[in-house]
């Protein structure tokens, strides 16, 4: 009797990915004399910051936080590492969605990159690294590209102030995109004609852009430059590969704690798999997360004809009919394929005036 239970978990992980913050778990990688193995800290307001850590990572802590994460997750290895294999090799065994390497060389941007990259493809963990000068062309990297940033009297470079880039994205809600998002704090940036703004953006850079009386995230983008069949258009802007990554964890995080091991593979449990699925995108609709009427979950007939004619053979698969397709022991292999139409946030608005 535990198949129901599918429902309800599926709509409370809907319920909770339009709140704010609800998915934004931020790491923040930093090198700090205090300690001598990686130690994590989490950081859910001011009051949490470590007090044995140097002034410079108390700031970066502090900008991070501007953007109202739902918690900052503090991974600080030793000053003295030489590299960040350690605080790589840990990220790999905690929850986040952005991850942040403030202070890191520009020696170090290459491995992090790769890094960034490899945990999306082949590790199947959906995260977004905010790099400085990182022209990875990929949905997991967002390459922070705007040095000499003013904040009052101080001044930052892109690597420090990669701390504030991530804290903000990872506050989001999902509803809303990066796109023109002020940082108030921010009193210059170098000045950019037009032209130089969209040759960056279009270079896969995230860059702030004065407008003339405030500073601003020019346009929200990934550094994916070259779309593929894999990763298309949608990935290059952070709201929609975020919503992405999402749903491809909860989807898969659920089906892991409930399905896995513990459901009979029977044509009815692949059917209420199915419905839990189609109501998860539902509430999502509903949410304005994604496009109404747009996202669908169904049985892979193609796939599942071609696995089928590995164990009964062409001739016998050849007899059957698309419902038989459906409704046939597929032993411990379930195939199921999915539309999803995220929703973007309004950006490039035309207006015709006719006197």
């Amino acid at each position: 009797m535990g198949l129901p239970n599918v429902n309800i978990v599926f709509k409370q992980r809907a319920a909770a990915a339009v709140q704010q913050g609800a998915v934004g778990i931020l790491a923040l990688v930093l090198k700090d004399a205090s300690v001598t193995s990686v130690t994590e800290y989490h950081v859910r307001g001011v009051e949490d910051i470590p007090a044995n850590v140097k002034a410079d990572n108390k700031q970066y802590i502090t900008m991070a936080l501007l953007g109202a994460p739902k918690e900052i997750k503090v991974v600080v290895i030793p000053e003295s590492a030489s590299d960040y294999a350690a605080a790589l090799d840990y990220l790999e065994t905690i929850k986040f969605n952005v991850v942040a390497f403030p202070g890191a060389e520009t020696a170090a941007v290459t491995v992090l990159t790769l890094w960034a990259k490899g945990m999306f493809s082949s590790k199947d963990r959906k995260i977004m690294a905010v790099l400085p000068n990182a022209a990875a062309d990929h949905p997991a990297v967002i390459n922070f590209a705007t040095d000499q940033i003013e904040v009052s009297a101080a001044k930052y470079t892109t690597t420090q102030f990669t701390a504030r880039i991530a804290g903000l994205i990872a506050g989001l809600p999902l509803t809303v995109a990066p796109t023109f998002q002020v940082l108030t704090e921010v009193t210059n940036v170098p000045k950019l004609t037009k032209a130089e703004a969209d040759a960056a953006i279009n270079a896969g850079k995230l860059i702030l852009y004065h407008d003339g009386e405030k500073v601003k995230i020019a346009r929200g983008v990934t550094s994916l430059v070259t779309a593929t069949e894999e990763t298309g258009e949608d990935w290059k802007k952070i709201k929609v590969a975020r919503i992405l990554n999402k749903t491809y964890h909860d989807i898969k995080e659920t089906i892991e704690d409930l399905y896995i091991g513990k459901v009979q593979n029977s044509y009815i449990n692949k059917l209420l798999l199915v419905s839990a699925i189609s109501n998860y995108y539902e509430q999502l609709e509903q949410d304005g997360i994604l496009d109404p009427g747009k996202n669908r979950v169904e049985i892979d007939i193609p796939t599942q004809r071609l696995y089928l004619k590995t164990i009964l053979g062409a001739d016998e698969v050849a007899r059957m009919d698309e419902q038989q397709i459906k409704e046939a022991n597929t032993k411990d292999q379930v195939f199921l394929t999915a539309v999803e139409r995220p929703l973007d946030a309004m950006e490039d608005i035309k207006l015709t005036i006719n006197l």
